[in-house]
């Protein structure tokens, strides 16, 4: 699976504004309904799955990265954004680092192989320390796309 089958570029946010993992959750929940790939009905309770997910343990997986995620009726296939904080935010994560990198998905609950195919995915790109880096150094919608687009072509070491 590839970055450009789930992430919703419409809905990347290359600089979050939000300073806690709530509001980040929040943020980018907005985003994806600005974007059109989730029904405003749907965002409160999509944002209440995520916010539960993250209570059995954080998806801040280490080394600046979150993987915030959850499966949910209201979707009809696996959909995704990317957020990036400059500043970093606390989201309780396993090193204790501050969070750059926020890969938010939501996946329909019966299709759980295509959640799985998208979590391993970003976990091996964001393996290659020199992806993050240009990840966090991005400043548009358009850079991000382009990484992602680089990650799908193999462009990097992973």
């Amino acid at each position: 699976m590839k970055f450009a089958d789930f992430i919703s570029v419409k809905a990347i946010k290359p600089e979050l504004e939000s300073k806690d993992k709530e509001a980040v959750i929040r943020e980018l929940a907005a985003s994806l309904v600005a974007s059109g790939d989730i029904m405003e009905d749907s965002a409160d309770s999509i944002i209440k799955a995520i916010l539960k997910r993250e209570e059995l343990g954080s998806t801040g997986i280490g080394r600046g990265i979150a993987v915030p995620h959850t499966k949910h009726p209201s979707v009809e296939k696996l959909v995704g954004t990317v957020g990036v904080s400059s500043e970093g935010v606390d989201f309780n994560s396993l090193d204790g680092e501050s969070v750059h990198l926020f890969f938010l998905l939501v996946s329909p609950p019966d299709r759980p192989g295509d959640h799985l195919r998208a979590l391993e995915n970003i976990s091996r790109q964001l393996r290659d320390d020199m992806f993050c880096k240009f990840l966090k150094q991005s400043k548009s919608v358009e850079d991000i796309k382009t990484l992602l687009d680089e990650a799908d072509n193999n462009q990097f070491g992973s």
